[in-house]
């Protein structure tokens, strides 16, 4: 994973300056910029990611707790800490999903602690037990180990389910989806069954099978048994933002909603 990007903004530059001294001291800081006007912050934010703010939370034109909601809302992954000289908007921050809450003046290891806290999640393992990748084609790894799918619609099947991101999916759904230009008879629901069993014993024996829950006429995915750069993009992690190329399960036409929907966020350096 790359080093990390931050910004400060408090617009005492004094303080700012002692702000953005002892974030640049810290471990895996590749770039920290300051700023004394939150909605300058806020175009920097719109234009180049950003793993964590510092805010304060007094300043004119936009407190700290109005710009830490529309940085939320331009890159949802962004961690923030504010950095105040008063206790009273504790409440009020952690309302916007602040992972932090410093007093000044602010000590090095106070801001060291709290940074690695709003932190420990960046450095996930873009790889795990169980990994899925959706950019550009479809692939299951189970350890490394490439999950070898038969017969080929029990890999659509799977790829249908982790597209819906843990959502219910009723058979009748996933067979309308799967297959437009068929009634969804008797025989088709016994071929459906057919594919749905061949897809649970071939995660059963590449020993994944935790990745599938089926339902009485029900099958979903559990996203938290897997590490997917979708998941991962959808969050905001900056990684799997950067590694979007413009395609998406490209061998499916029903994935053209989320790859538009992927498109759109990319372009908008995540504004929504």
């Amino acid at each position: 994973m790359r080093d990390l990007r931050a910004i400060c903004v408090d617009d005492e530059r004094l303080l700012l300056e002692r702000t953005v001294s002892l974030c640049r001291e810290l471990p895996g800081m590749e770039e920290v910029t300051g700023f004394t006007r939150p909605r300058e912050a806020l175009q920097w934010v719109s234009e180049h990611p950003v793993d964590l703010a510092l805010l304060d939370v007094e300043m004119p034109g936009m407190t700290g707790i109005e710009l830490a909601a529309a940085i939320k809302e331009r890159q949802p992954g962004t961690a923030i800490i504010f950095v105040t000289a008063y206790p009273k908007y504790a409440v009020d921050a952690f309302a916007v999903r602040a992972s932090g809450y410093l007093l000044k003046p602010v000590t090095r290891e106070a801001l060291e602690a709290d940074v690695a806290h709003a932190l420990s999640d960046r450095r996930k393992p873009l790889e795990g037990h169980v990994t899925v990748r959706t950019f550009g084609g479809f692939d299951v790894l189970a350890d490394g180990r490439a999950v070898d799918f038969r017969p080929a619609k029990c890999k659509e099947i799977l790829a249908y389910l982790v597209d819906r991101q843990g959502t219910t999916v009723t058979k009748a759904e996933l067979f309308t989806a799967l297959w437009e230009d068929r009634a969804y008879d008797r025989g088709m629901q016994k071929q459906l069954d057919k594919y749905v069993r061949s897809l649970r014993n071939t995660l059963r024996e590449y020993g994944i099978g935790e990745i599938l829950e089926a339902g009485r006429g029900t099958l979903r995915v559990r996203p938290e048994c897997m590490v997917c750069d979708l998941y991962r993009f959808l969050e905001g992690d900056a990684d799997a933002v950067q590694s979007y190329r413009g395609e998406y399960m490209v061998a499916w036409s029903w994935a053209s909603m989320t790859e538009s929907l992927l498109a759109w966020r990319r372009r908008g350096g995540l504004n929504h």
